[in-house]
């Protein structure tokens, strides 16, 4: 077998007895790297620190991954402008959070035969976000319903790491002002005998 040393030297092509020596003599471990090689590959390593080090990786990566999440939302074509208000906060909510929207106008008895409605509502909605997000799939009819798809401008990763660091500033914000409520709650009550006193 060809034995790689724990620093990633080459020792050469040497029999398993020998190879199995080393790694005594060393207090390591003996592992196969590439079995279909000619001879086969083995290297001199601590297996264990192996193993929680690629662990230790693995999970770094996944924490800075990013998966992709279509949120939906629904709305009637006649849809009040306090409930349309309510929406267009959610999905301006969605698209800082990196996430794509997808907006389903659902129609209903005679509403079917008006799709204009539900066609400039999605318009609407598209241009009062359009410096968060932009139109990915333009609005289509789908049986009773019309959807359209908004992506964000920001990618997920970016906002994610905006997130972080506006949670880091409030922490730090909040240990430099432990008290600032508390002193606010304080003072209020010193000041109501004074304006007694003065009154009597």
């Amino acid at each position: 077998m060809r034995l790689v040393g724990p620093s990633g030297e080459q020792v050469g092509i040497v029999p398993l007895a020998k190879a199995l020596e080393l790694a005594q003599e060393y207090d390591l471990d003996l592992v196969e790297v590439a079995a279909n090689a000619r001879p086969p590959v083995c290297k001199l390593m601590d297996y264990g620190k192996f193993k929680y080090e690629s662990a230790m990786k693995a999970r770094e990566a996944r924490k800075n991954q990013a998966h992709t999440v279509i949120k939906e939302m629904k709305l009637r074509p006649k849809i009040d402008p306090h409930d349309y208000d309510t929406k267009k906060g959610h999905v301006v909510r969605f698209l800082k959070q990196g996430d794509k929207v997808k907006i389903t106008i659902m129609f209903r008895g005679r509403e079917q035969s008006r799709p204009e409605l539900g066609y400039r509502l999605l318009q609407r909605l598209a241009e009062d976000v359009q410096d968060l997000g932009f139109i990915e799939s333009n609005p289509k009819q789908d049986g009773r319903n019309m959807i359209m798809v908004l992506g964000p401008h920001k990618k997920k990763t970016e906002a994610m790491a905006e997130a972080r660091e506006a949670q880091a500033a409030r922490k730090a914000d909040a240990k430099a002002n432990p008290g600032k409520s508390q002193n606010a709650a304080d003072g209020e009550p010193s000041e109501a005998p004074a304006e007694a006193s003065a009154e009597a």
